[in-house]
């Protein structure tokens, strides 16, 4: 990897706050030093994933991804140079969107299985575990799905106690402890925000403030 790509994991069960932590870390750095990946954009198609027992398509899986192909596209950027990702959307009929990610000094990855697969594992210089009370995470699913995906509470609830929860003990659980900072987000993560942003900002070279007094 060439000097300045520094290529960080951040993990985390659903609703956990994975999104809102990489989201605020792009923001407190210098515009163009952060490039965001997503797990959920390495989908497999409909047809490949699997059904549980009633028949209902289980997105909670490692083998839901195409880790393989993530793992190449990591390796272009920290190469420097950019991918072409289709944008993921749970609305199978919209037409999907490419989206280009940018080489950058920090690439951030976010995503439920990013230390299970161990080829990926080993690509991250920093592993980051974010994590919330199981109420906190599934009030936040409930309203997400509701919103961006129109479920009913119902099939939320279907979802979180068949496919989120076993997942999340077999597949994330037990893959905690290889990471090197655990940031609990359930209303303020300002320190661990900051810590992570001086954190990285002094590892891929970049001029920032100091962080906020503690």
């Amino acid at each position: 990897m060439h000097h300045g790509t520094y290529l960080v994991g951040v993990a985390g069960g659903s609703g956990s706050g994975k999104t809102t932590l990489v989201r605020a870390l792009r923001n407190e750095l210098p515009p163009g030093s952060v490039s965001l990946v997503s797990l959920d954009d390495y989908y497999l198609p409909l047809d490949r994933q699997q059904r549980d027992a009633n028949g209902k398509v289980n997105f909670d899986l490692p083998g839901a991804f195409d880790m393989a192909l993530l793992c190449d596209d990591l390796r272009s950027l920290a190469q420097g140079d950019p991918v072409y990702r289709q944008e993921y959307h749970y609305e199978m009929d919209t037409e999907p969107k490419w989206m280009e990610i940018r080489p950058a000094p920090v690439i951030l990855v976010e995503g439920l299985f990013l230390l299970q697969d161990e080829a990926l594992r080993n690509l991250f210089h920093l592993k980051v575990y974010v994590e919330a009370c199981e109420a906190v995470q599934l009030q936040r699913r409930i309203v997400r799905d509701g919103r961006e995906r129109g479920y009913t509470r119902d099939q939320v609830l279907y979802q979180w106690e068949n496919h989120v929860m076993p997942a999340y003990r077999e597949h994330l659980l037990p893959y905690r402890n290889h990471c090197d900072i655990h940031v609990v987000n359930e209303s303020r993560f300002e320190r661990g925000l900051h810590v992570l942003r001086d954190h990285l900002a002094q590892h891929a070279g970049i001029a920032v403030p100091l962080g906020e007094p503690l």
